[in-house]
């Protein structure tokens, strides 16, 4: 009889275990288009008029759930979404710690500011009721994902994007060429939704052609649905010091079109479709998360100027230093780590080398987007880099943030390997 107790005891705990570990995902989408439409934002700056949209603007927000632990990716179709603003979204959220709620952009250079940047006439362009307008939506997708998440597995893979995407315009190869997919794979065997991260500056458009859009975006998110991989969401990766998109005409011009998005969109939502089509399927995929908070030190005098102008108080009460958060996450065999800016390729590539997934991903412009990030000795070392220096917190961003992530990443645990 005591035997019989000591095995019913044990059979109690053990169900509901298994049943909470079950991974689930969902994905929601809002759109942010703003009406009438609002001047577009390349860079510091005052910003440029629009007479004419093509797509749409987003927001989408893809929960995972797993091992105790919940998470949401949030992407924008901005420059960038400041912590600020991130930090007003998770105020709002119920049920998921603040820490675990990554909010990124895709930073395309057709769309309104979120920075509050001066235009050097004492004149601001950023909408604050705009503003609050896209931080409600983005409220309401992160709830709905959570709602709707269903039991799901997973699909990783990385590989090289091949065909006239993307290129470095400082110097032409040096870039990096690996495109990483995460596909959720519902109990039916349809993908749910494919998160693709990929390094690329989307400014097909820029800021001067008179149009508000998500650039390449937008079209990638058509082709992954089209070709049925679910509701797509994009994270850029290391774009920085300048990983643009690859829009070269045969007579040396780029070319500022809308057909341009298209073509470089759905070649980069193909290539995408085809590095994850022989992936294995994760059951029940492992998922951890954790964060930490990095403290920069604010040199630039012009990102000190933007940040004092700024009626979103970017810096907070002080302009001299800024602190920020850092996220590590473990998915199934991936490892993800985020950035809060724009890193040069070459950070990006270290890092890939130091962390510990059989897919490594990094989220670029992530928690915040404070500029450029550079390593001391590129920092105002040539000519070429002059406007990335001056869009850099200081000469040592790049080393606090190189020191700290794989710091993080050595105290962390690894990801789970797959069985050959």
């Amino acid at each position: 009889m005591r035997k019989l107790l000591s095995l019913f005891v044990v059979a109690c705990v053990w169900i509901p275990a298994v049943v909470w570990a079950e991974f689930r995902a969902g994905i929601a989408v809002r759109t942010v288009t703003p009406n009438p439409l609002l001047p577009v934002s390349g860079g510091v700056g005052p910003s440029n008029p629009v007479t004419r949209k093509d797509g749409e603007l987003n927001v989408r927000a893809l929960a995972l759930e797993g091992d105790n632990t919940r998470i949401v990716i949030v992407s924008s179709d901005f420059l960038g979404f400041p912590a600020v603003l991130g930090n007003r979204v998770r105020a709002q959220i119920k049920g998921i710690p603040a820490e675990n709620i990554l909010i990124g952009a895709t930073h395309t250079h057709s769309a309104p500011d979120c920075y509050g940047f001066p235009d050097g006439k004492g004149n601001i362009a950023t909408d604050l009721k705009y503003i609050d307008f896209v931080c409600t939506r983005m409220v309401e997708a992160i709830n709905e994902a959570v709602e709707k998440m269903q039991p799901a597995g997973l699909k990783i893979a990385t590989g090289n994007a091949v065909g006239k995407i993307a290129y470095n315009y400082y110097a032409d190869h040096l870039y990096d060429p690996r495109c990483s997919v995460v596909q959720a794979i519902g109990a039916d065997g349809k993908p749910i939704a494919t998160l693709v991260n990929y390094a690329i500056h989307p400014e097909v458009l820029g800021a001067h052609a008179g149009t508000l859009s998500p650039d390449l975006v937008g079209p990638l998110y058509d082709r992954i649905q089209e070709k049925g991989g679910g509701t797509a969401i994009f994270m850029n990766g290391a774009q920085g010091g300048m990983i643009t998109a690859d829009n070269r005409s045969p007579g040396g011009k780029d070319t500022r079109t809308w057909e341009e998005c298209l073509r470089i969109g759905h070649l980069l939502g193909d290539e995408a479709m085809r590095i994850i089509s022989t992936a294995v399927e994760q059951k029940n995929p492992a998922l951890f998360c954790t964060s930490q908070k990095l403290t920069f030190p604010v040199d630039s005098p012009l990102l000190r100027a933007i940040m004092a102008a700024s009626p979103l108080r970017l810096g907070g009460n002080d302009n001299t230093q800024v602190t920020t958060q850092l996220n590590l996450i473990n998915l199934g065999n991936a490892q993800i780590l985020t950035i809060p800016g724009e890193a040069l390729p070459n950070i990006g590539y270290y890092l890939k080398r130091k962390m510990h997934g059989e897919n490594n991903l990094l989220f670029g412009l992530t928690n915040d987007a404070f500029g450029y990030i550079l390593t001391k000795v590129d920092w105002s070392s040539f000519e070429r880099y002059n406007y990335v220096s001056r869009t850099c917190l200081g000469e040592m961003t790049g080393e606090i943030f190189i020191e700290e992530s794989v710091k993080l990443v050595n105290r962390s645990p690894s990801p789970t390997k797959l069985k050959k």
